[in-house]
Order: structure tokens, then C-alpha cells, then sequence
């Protein structure tokens, strides 16, 4: 499991975390039944506390991704992959509106979006 902390995001830790482990399964790079690796393992290996460990599998559980074992850690759940999607789509719908919010207060108009999202999209 690849995941990448970036120590000057104003995003915790803990967020970063659970949202490289829940693109992981929706991109299912992690599949039903995979272990997870263990919370020492983990905080150990990205050089964080454990707390921030635990906070990020126990947020990824509640949204029934993952679930634990007693004594033996943490696995890949076999979550609502349609569900996580639509969720993944209302997010972005959320930022989407917040970034044309700012799009009109600059003073754009509906083609020069348009023609920024063309030009950006090619990238």
C-alpha cells in the first residue's frame, strides 16, 4: 500500500490518509479481504503518531471500507462501490460550485468557464 503524506497540507493527516486508503479501493488497487497494514506498522512507516493512525481506520470503518478482526488488524471491506462513487460525485459537484461562485465574482461569464475547463481539461 502507497501512501504519500504531505507535511505542509492544510488537509490533517488523518484525512490524507483515509482518502489515499478509499481511493485505493474505489480504484480497486485494494480489494475485498486485503489486509491492511497494522497502526504501528502504519504510523511507524509514514513517521506520524499512532493516534492519527487510528483515527483515519476507525473513520474508514465507520464508513464501512474497512473492518477489523481482534488481534489480527485491519481488512478491506467489500464496500458499495456505486454508493462511494455518487459520494465522490457530490463532493465534487460541492467544490464545482464553490470554484464557480469565484468565477463569477472575477467577473466571468459562461464561455470564458467554459473555454478555462476546455484549455484546463486538455492539459
Amino acid at each position: 500500500m502507497n501512501i504519500k503524506i504531505q507535511s505542509k497540507s492544510s488537509v490533517p493527516i488523518y484525512e490524507q490518509i483515509k482518502g489515499q486508503i478509499k481511493e485505493q479501493i474505489l480504484a480497486k488497487e485494494l480489494t475485498e479481504g486485503d489486509p491492511l497494514p497494522s497502526i504501528r506498522s502504519l504510523a511507524r512507516d509514514l513517521a506520524i503518531s499512532v493516534i492519527t493512525t487510528k483515527r483515519a481506520y476507525e473513520e474508514l470503518e465507520k464508513e464501512g471500507l474497512i473492518y477489523s478482526v481482534a488481534g489480527k488488524g485491519f481488512y478491506v471491506d467489500s464496500p458499495d462501490t456505486n454508493y462511494l462513487a455518487e459520494k465522490r460525485v457530490q463532493g465534487l459537484e460541492e467544490q464545482l460550485e464553490t470554484v464557480l461562485q469565484h468565477c463569477k465574482e472575477a467577473g466571468l461569464d459562461r464561455e470564458e468557464v467554459k473555454d478555462m475547463v476546455d484549455i484546463l481539461w486538455e492539459e
